[in-house]
């Protein structure tokens, strides 16, 4: 298992990736891959015994199935053995799996999981920094991109995409909100997990300047931002309306974003989610720079100032009042009385508020909203012969997502429903001892996307909560 490589995965690929992205697509990624593997300071497999000896005393006496145990060991190992890439230079890079390109939002996702793990060597926590390192150059780079290659080689997915400006590094170049809240949310846990402090230099603060910078005019997209986004592929969720602008949208406080966690156009331009997840950021922001930036008092203020705005924005434009559920958080909204009812599995959604950390699990309005996106009334809750729960726009009707499944399990209080949450990891990945992007809920033998870090990841996360052991 702790040899398992990139290659292999592509090598076995079931799933229906290929049919999905055409020949050329596919194969083209498989090139790219191998390229980047070339330049692989080595192959990772130290740092895989290590994790593997962690995994065999978190296991230790737990009541957890054998099929659950070794899910758990591949999907942890998965990441470390088939999308890390350390670099020559000491930096680090890491795959979102199956395509060649390092997602912000992906990235932060893939290495939550390894915080809950004791580090006696430190050699663990030293390949998170330079993974967060890389995070905030590439915030640097350009702060409206969402995916990034490993050099600055002009590779990316689609080559008729437009924006305001061309960036060799960008794989794609979505802007999504969400993308600029994850680095920071690990950054923040890697500190309060390992103690350590030498994250907090000058480049980080450059960082986390321009991201706020980012925030302040995306509050004011329409006046303010140069950023547009078309991709004329006949495909509505891969493209903003609007010249490339996005919908008509009135001030809120909140910011603007051009995609959703899924990659997909918002609908409307204020997306609820994102905008919760930046106000808990913010806040870990005004905690990094009273600890380590003193003399930054202006930006302190700054983004103190931010996080009551955007708050205050939820707060009057972000509820609905539902016939059924009664209160509850749109998933996006304009600002001009439009809103869009609905939950997607992407991360953060409305079920994953609590994972997020932004309100607890028993919120009322969180209660209410959670009982709308696990049922029917939700557009992409889906229901079949073999599993319910949350899929997405992303992917066909009728598909269920493993990390949707996981961020259930993760923010539920009732453990009859966790306990048919793990009977359904255990039927429903295919016979890969890993997770997917999104199965047929009536045959769960029919997926996207074998190699998908991000959800093993929450997976195992939801696996740590279950058996008390998840530290975050």
């Amino acid at each position: 298992m702790l040899n398992e490589r990139n290659g292999q995965i592509l090598e076995n690929n079931t799933s229906l990736d290929k049919e999905m992205m055409g020949d050329d697509t596919f194969l083209r990624l498989r090139r790219i891959t191998g390229e980047i593997l070339e330049e692989a300071l080595h192959d990772n497999v130290e740092l895989a015994t290590l994790i593997d000896g962690a995994i065999d005393e978190i296991l230790q006496g737990v009541n957890l199935s054998e099929k659950l145990q070794r899910m758990f060991r591949k999907c942890m190992l998965n990441t470390i053995t088939t999308t890390l890439v350390q670099k020559q230079d000491g930096s680090a890079f890491l795959f979102t799996g199956d395509i060649p390109a390092m997602w912000l939002r992906d990235s932060g996702g893939q290495l939550r999981v390894f915080l809950n793990l004791d580090d006696p060597t430190g050699k663990l926590y030293d390949v998170i920094g330079a993974v967060i390192r890389q995070q905030f150059r590439y915030v640097l780079l350009d702060p409206y991109t969402n995916a990034f290659n490993f050099t600055g080689n002009g590779n990316c997915w689609s080559e008729i995409d437009q924006s305001e400006r061309q960036n060799p590094w960008s794989w794609e170049r979505k802007y999504e909100l969400d993308s600029l809240c994850f680095p920071v949310e690990l950054a923040y846990f890697y500190w309060k997990q390992t103690g350590r402090e030498d994250l907090f230099d000058s480049e980080f603060l450059a960082a986390v300047k321009e991201l706020i910078r980012v925030f302040r005019v995306e509050q004011h997209h329409a006046e303010q931002s140069e950023y547009f986004f078309i991709r004329d592929n006949g495909s509505e969720q891969d493209t903003l309306s609007n010249q490339g602008r996005g919908t008509e949208v009135g001030y809120t406080g909140m910011i603007w974003s051009g995609f959703r966690p899924s990659d997909d156009a918002c609908e409307y331009g204020y997306l609820l989610p994102a905008n919760m997840f930046a106000v808990v950021i913010l806040g870990y922001l005004e905690e990094i720079m009273a600890a380590f930036y003193s003399e930054e008092g202006e930006l302190l203020t700054t983004i103190t100032i931010l996080k009551k705005e955007v708050q205050e924005g939820i707060a009057k434009f972000g509820t609905v009042d539902h016939p059924t559920y009664g209160e509850i958080y749109a998933y996006e909204v304009d600002g001009l009385g439009n809103s869009n009812i609905m939950d997607d599995t992407g991360v953060p959604s409305l079920l994953s508020l609590p994972y997020i950390k932004y309100c607890d699990a028993d919120d009322d309005i969180y209660q209410n909203t959670r009982r709308f996106s696990l049922s029917t009334d939700n557009r992409y809750y889906f229901e079949g012969k073999a599993a319910k729960g949350l899929g997405s726009p992303h992917t066909p009707p009728g598909y269920v997502w493993h990390m949707g499944l996981a961020i259930q399990g993760l923010t539920s209080m009732d453990e009859a429903e966790c306990q048919e949450l793990l009977r359904l990891f255990e039927t429903t990945d295919a016979g890969k001892d890993l997770t997917h992007e999104g199965f047929l809920a009536d045959d769960p033998t029919v997926y996207t996307r074998e190699w998908f870090s991000w959800s093993n990841s929450i997976f195992c996360e939801f696996i740590l909560k279950e058996i008390g052991k998840l530290k975050l």
